[in-house]
């Protein structure tokens, strides 16, 4: 796989084995079943306790087992011999059996109760650890491995993917409690929206930053969004206090009041904007060691913040007024709802027309 280097295995298969492979029809013949062979190699390999010598000050287990040279090679399975229930006799192991030469696992490892092997690998240069992860599964899915299989990554890799899942749920629920701070400040469920809609903007512009500099949606870049949700809304912020403050001070129109706002709150804008894109270039240009890290984030932050300058200073004021309509027109309905007296339709085709 060309995103991989360095990959290596925990598996070492290359301790020889003998595999007995019971005849169970010759076996039946002598009455032998397959637990009899188990029993009769586990007393003779197995260390099986058999008794306990007790002395005045300790104790001392007693294991049954083959003498030492009966363990160099597989000569001493085929000298074993085991009883026939039937008639009695001594029946060699190698009439009911024969040996399977084959290679066994050095060490078996478990994750939990069940047997595992581990596949370590690093990223080749330039690869992206997302697309390690999707190659990856791809080739699980397409390996047709069988059921009782199963596969799932640690490290870096389950760490990734742990991100990408609680991601979404982050950035709603910090825009969420961006909402309600907004309406708490303005007591407004309408004008949050205002504010809030900057965001897509900027979320536009970060990945089309990423996209043009070929960096992948990682941890790194998430966290650059969920910057951009504090930074952003800024804009809208200074634009819509200042035009609700001329509406209510100097009773001016919706239209005259966000124009103004507009016009007055341009120069800061500009001027925290710059410096919160200024002080992100440092992250963009860095080099050495963590620059990896660095770099997506500065082109995440940077890319948002050029895109939503220019987009929200267009949009705000046009979301402005109509969010400002909707929440004259819902007035209106609750006044005709409760009241039913002409004169409150008259009043909201009034505050509507302007």
């Amino acid at each position: 796989m060309p995103q991989l280097q360095d990959v290596a295995s925990d598996l070492d298969a290359s301790a020889p084995s003998t595999v007995v492979v019971v005849d169970r029809d010759k076996a039946a013949k002598y009455g032998i079943s397959p637990d009899n062979v188990d029993e009769i190699l586990y007393d003779a390999f197995g260390q099986r306790q058999v008794a306990t010598i007790f002395s005045p000050l300790s104790q001392h287990k007693v294991i049954l087992e083959v003498q030492p040279n009966w363990n160099l090679d597989s000569s001493g399975l085929q000298a074993i011999r085991i009883k026939s229930p039937n008639t009695g006799q001594q029946i060699p192991l190698s009439t009911i059996a024969h040996l399977d030469p084959t290679f066994t696992p050095l060490s078996i490892n478990h994750l939990g109760p069940f047997p595992s092997v581990t596949l370590s690998f690093n990223l080749a240069p330039g690869a992206f650890l997302s697309d390690a992860v999707t190659a990856i599964q791809k080739l699980e899915k397409d390996s047709n491995k069988a059921v009782s299989i199963t596969a799932a990554f640690r490290g870096s890799a389950q760490a990734f993917q742990d991100s990408l899942a609680s991601q979404p749920i982050l950035i709603i629920a910090a825009i969420l409690v961006v909402y309600i701070i907004l309406g708490v400040l303005y007591e407004s469920f309408i004008h949050p929206i205002t504010i809030l809609s900057a965001l897509p903007s900027a979320t536009f512009g970060a990945l089309l930053a990423m996209w043009l500099f070929k960096y992948d949606l990682s941890v790194i870049t998430l966290i650059g969004l969920i910057l951009l949700v504090g930074i952003v809304k800024k804009n809208a912020i200074m634009m819509v206090d200042v035009a609700l403050d001329l509406q209510t001070e100097k009773k001016l129109s919706p239209l005259d009041a966000i124009l103004t706002a507009s016009l007055l709150r341009f120069r800061p804008i500009m001027m925290t904007t710059m410096c919160a894109l200024l002080g992100a270039i440092p992250l963009l240009i860095s080099s050495g060691a963590g620059s990896e890290l660095r770099r997506p984030l500065g082109v995440a932050v940077i890319g948002g913040l050029l895109v939503s300058q220019f987009v929200t200073l267009y949009t705000v004021p046009v979301i402005f007024l109509n969010m400002d309509r909707l929440a004259n027109l819902s007035k209106g309905r609750r006044g005709r709802g409760s009241q039913g007296s002409p004169t409150k339709v008259k009043y909201v085709e009034e505050v509507v027309t302007p």
